[in-house]
This record gives C-alpha cells, structure tokens and sequence, in this order.
C-alpha cells in the first residue's frame, strides 16, 4: 500500500523512482542452500513486489506505474504488459492468478482489475463506495480456487489522512465484499494459504503503542486467531510457501512506523513445522521487497528486491 486513504477523486501519481546512487535488483534465494543470485539490477527503473508466473519461468514487477515481467530463462530487462484502459498508475500491489491466466492489479484510483496474462483490455472488479470515506482497495492475495481476493480496504477517519485498514475479501463472480473477522485494524498483507484455510496478515492488535505490527493468521472455517510473531522488531508481509513448509516475512528496525522504503531490514525464514527460524538474510530495503507472495510455484525459491545506495 503506497497511497492515503483520504487521497483527492482525481487520480495522481505515487510512484517511487531511485534517489542519486541508489539501484534496485532483483535476487532469488535458493531456500535450500542459502544462496542469493542477482538476476536484474538496474540504476534507472526502481522496480518492486515480485511475484511468480505459476510456470516458473516469469516474475511479474511493477515500476513507474506499469507492470513487466522478467523471463527468467534470458533475463535481459524488464518486458512491459500492456494493460489497455487502465485509468491510472498501477502500483506495488499486484499477483497473477492460480492458473497464471490473469493479473490482478491494485490502480491508484483505488480499484482493483484484471487484465489478461500478456497484456490487453482491463475489466475493474471493485465497486464505488460512499465518496465521503474515500474509500480504497490495496491487493494481497488470491484464494486457491481463483475466486476470491483479498485486500486491505482502506477508509477516511477524522482528520486522520490515512484512515482505518482493515482485511476485507472479495468473492469476483458476485462482487460480494467481506470484512475478515473484525478487520483486525491497523492491517495489512492478507494472504491466502496454500490450502484456503487460512488468511495470513500482519496487524498492531497485540501493541500498545502505534507500530509494532506482528503476523498472525485467522482461520476462515471458525473465525479463530493466531499470532505467529512475537517479538522486538516489526514484522509485515507474511507469504507461505507453496508446499505450507515455510514462512518468509518482511522484519523492520524496532520502533519503525508502517513499511517505509530504504531502511536496514531482515527477510526472514521460519519453518512451520517446528516454528524455528531458518534463516535471514539481512538488505537496505522495506517498501518493494516483498509487498506480494514472491515464492516460486517449487517452493524452493524466494524472489526479493534490494534498494542498495552507493
């Protein structure tokens, strides 16, 4: 999520571009041996949230309000989508579909779209809300089946410019929306488990103070809650592999305020068998490193974006 709740009907533009010196590159780690390979770094597009083509061979990014893909079997550049009719810059929330067919795209007019696997017409999938809450729609996850997202709905509050975040699905056959639990407001990265029981997110509902998000998941069938993080440090995106072995999330510095950009941060590994962590693997990032699931359909490895400065 990039933009304010309370943010003007005309549509503008949020999107992040590098600072002097600064880069953005694209690593997979292979989960097994601990090794990180660059596969793109550039000093011109700064690029985020990589997420996977089902097949294995594409990761999908966004920069400057567009999507690309990167083909991993030659990975030149970055090859732009077309995605016709888009009203505005797509931004950092952005997955494919189970079945690799679709994108699902969050746009900065607050809407959610789809549009098809190489590019073409956009269909909005979201409905207009009250105009007085300014009411926005910011993508995380997809249900196994294809049928239902998952988003963080986002809502004027006072003069609080950023509003309430709460978790909310989305059931695309109907266009029914529906509050998860009781939105477990302050929230984000709701994300569906391999097998549709669950939803992952991070919230502040076990802080006592603003910040210090911590993940935790809730089971759809019975409306129970977990936490799954308890700790010092604040912890945001929470993505489970494939195979539901293990756990990559996003760690900041204690005491940071949401998931700002270009701060020392952790990803970290954890294996749900045993709760134990795995590894971590410590960048200059936050904002753009892991926004969406960035696991490949093998489980074996995990895409991530570093903002390195010179």
């Amino acid at each position: 999520m990039t933009a304010p709740a309370g943010a003007a009907a005309e549509p503008v533009r949020w999107v992040r571009t590098l600072a002097a010196g600064q880069r953005a590159q694209l690593f997979v780690l292979d989960v097994e041996t601990g090794e990180s390979v660059l596969v793109l770094d550039s000093a011109e597009w700064l690029f985020e949230s990589p997420n996977w083509h089902p097949s294995g061979r594409w990761i999908v990014l966004n920069a400057d309000g567009r999507l690309f893909r990167v083909d991993l079997e030659d990975p030149a550049g970055l090859e732009p989508i077309a995605l016709d009719g888009v009203p505005t810059d797509v931004n950092n929330d952005h997955i494919l579909s189970p079945d690799g067919s679709l994108h699902v795209v969050s746009v900065n007019d607050g809407h959610l779209y789809t549009a098809p696997w190489r590019g073409g017409p956009v269909r909005r999938v979201t409905s207009d809300k009250d105009p007085a809450r300014a009411f926005r729609h910011f993508l995380h996850g997809i249900s196994p089946d294809g049928r239902v997202l998952a988003f963080v709905g986002t809502e004027v509050l006072g003069d609080d410019e950023f509003g309430i975040r709460r978790l909310w699905t989305l059931d695309v056959s109907t266009g029914r929306e529906a509050l998860i639990g009781n939105g477990f407001s302050v929230a984000d990265g709701p994300e569906f488990s391999p097998d549709g029981a669950w939803l992952w997110f991070n919230s502040e509902i076990a802080s006592t103070a603003p910040g210090h998000a911590q993940v935790f998941r809730h089971r759809l069938a019975d409306d129970t809650t977990e936490q799954l993080t308890d700790d010092e440090r604040v912890n945001w995106f929470p993505h489970v592999s494939p195979d539901g072995r293990l756990l990559s999330y996003l760690s900041y510095p204690p005491a940071t305020l949401g998931h700002p950009a270009d701060l020392p941060v952790e990803l970290v590994l954890v294996d749900l068998a045993t709760r134990g962590t795995r590894g971590r693997i410590a960048l200059q990032g936050g904002q753009g490193t892991i926004n969406v699931n960035s696991w490949a359909p093998d489980s074996r490895r995990l895409a991530y974006v570093a903002y390195p400065s010179a």
